[in-house]
């Protein structure tokens, strides 16, 4: 199979394979191994992040530092919100149509009858382009779970679990265990993991035990203390204090922020950063859509969050940073996602709520989202624009300047929301 452009191979391995998600290892693996036949090229210092939440902020960290280091950073993350390249970037730079699609056409070249999903083609193509970049590090993170995501046919030398909360339940499981057992399929004997969720389930920690995988967890191994100025972190005999606060915004984005900090200290034998290149990514990192804050007249939050945590950490957040203002949101959601514990912590906050209709088939359909309002006892709900432009629109001229419009519920929803700026 061969295609002139990334949108030709993207729409065909969106049909290709009979499921678009399908776990596993085996036939990834074994195209993986097709690659690179002889295993000439040797194995790049690698941390994969895994976890429900803060994923992608933990990724955006360990680039910030590693690149202020002057080290030539990989990271492989998902989903993405305008480009599909932005899912594989090379120092915090998506790498270019042409570069993707070569590595689409290797992949075909070995493929033989393994069928592969949407998700496998990308992951491969990351891993494939960074075997061949000469970097001195990569960052993978996890598209779903941990055990049988394709991610995991690669050995990390430290991995991240950020939280463990219950999302994907159709794939994972229904509870924080089941959840958990999933995530701490990327351990590994010998190889430190760094447990950013403060309580984490038994599951997790009983897989560390079985698989003589070190931890190092949030508030026992590791801590951080804020401070009137900044804040200092601590690991063993390590610390450093009055390190700048996270340019990303949030109580969680320390706990991110820590947990990057010890997993480059685990690492620091084969990658040693200086105190300086940490502070100056702290300083510096980014990560659009997530509490990104746009000027203007109504002020607009981004929030990609769409879990009762993440909803959770962006309700302490609004309390903190937008105290007594009104709030209007336009809202989406996934119709896999728990629609209801999201609203039932958003509805103090939010004064009109403009549900935005997406053409993403994943996005939950109207009637479904009356039923969750209706349920949660909500009113102040309005339904039937006729996309999400429309909705947009009618929340932008109905919050007033001092107000906040908050576009929130869904990468798809955020997604649209940066598309139509970039359009203007």
């Amino acid at each position: 199979m061969h295609f002139d452009s990334l949108q030709g191979w993207l729409a065909w391995q969106e049909s290709f394979h009979p499921r678009s998600i399908d776990l596993g290892l085996d036939r990834v693996r074994k195209v993986f191994q097709a690659l690179d036949p002889d295993s000439r090229s040797k194995p790049l210092p690698t941390i994969t992040v895994a976890g429900t939440n803060g994923k992608g902020s933990c990724i955006a960290f360990l680039q910030a530092i590693y690149r202020a280091q002057g080290y030539r950073v990989g990271a492989y993350t998902s989903p993405h919100l305008l480009a599909y390249n932005e899912r594989i970037s090379i120092d915090c730079q998506p790498v270019a149509d042409a570069v993707i699609c070569a590595a689409f056409e290797r992949i075909e070249a070995v493929r033989g009858g393994v069928s592969l999903s949407y998700f496998e083609f990308g992951t491969l193509a990351a891993l494939d382009i960074f075997r061949r970049s000469s970097l001195d590090v990569q960052l993978l993170e996890v598209g779903l779970g941990g055990r049988l995501d394709a991610v995991n046919i690669v050995d990390a030398d430290a991995v991240i679990i950020t939280s463990i909360c219950i999302d994907h339940s159709d794939w994972l499981g229904e509870t924080r265990a089941a959840i958990g057992r999933e995530k701490a399929g990327v351990f590994r004997t010998g190889v430190p993991a760094i447990i950013g969720d403060p309580d984490p389930p038994q599951t997790l920690l009983q897989s560390a035990r079985d698989m003589k995988t070190p931890l190092l967890r949030i508030d026992q191994d590791f801590h951080y203390t804020k401070q009137t100025n900044g804040w200092d972190w601590r690991e063993g005999d390590r610390n450093m204090t009055g390190l700048p606060d996270p340019a990303l915004q949030g109580e969680h984005q320390y706990r991110n922020a820590s947990s990057v900090l010890t997993a480059v200290a685990a690492m620091s034998e084969r990658l040693p950063v200086a105190e300086r290149s940490i502070r100056e990514g702290l300083r510096t990192v980014s990560l659009p859509g997530r509490f990104q804050y746009i000027a203007g007249k109504p002020p607009v939050l981004l929030e990609v969050g769409h879990n009762p945590q993440a909803a959770r950490s962006l309700a302490d957040f609004l309390r903190q940073a937008f105290p007594g203002r009104i709030i209007n949101a336009v809202f989406a959601m996934s119709k896999d996602k728990d629609i209801k514990g999201v609203i039932k912590i958003m509805k103090p906050l939010i004064s009109s709520w403009y549900v935005a209709p997406l053409p993403n088939p994943r996005t939950a359909s109207e009637s479904s989202m009356r039923t969750a309002f209706e349920s949660c006892d909500v009113r102040n709900v309005l339904f039937g624009f006729a996309g999400f432009h429309e909705a947009a629109a009618a929340a932008r001229t109905n919050t007033g300047n001092d107000d906040l419009l908050l576009v929130f519920g869904s990468f798809f929803l955020v997604s649209e929301y940066l598309a139509e700026i970039q359009h203007r």
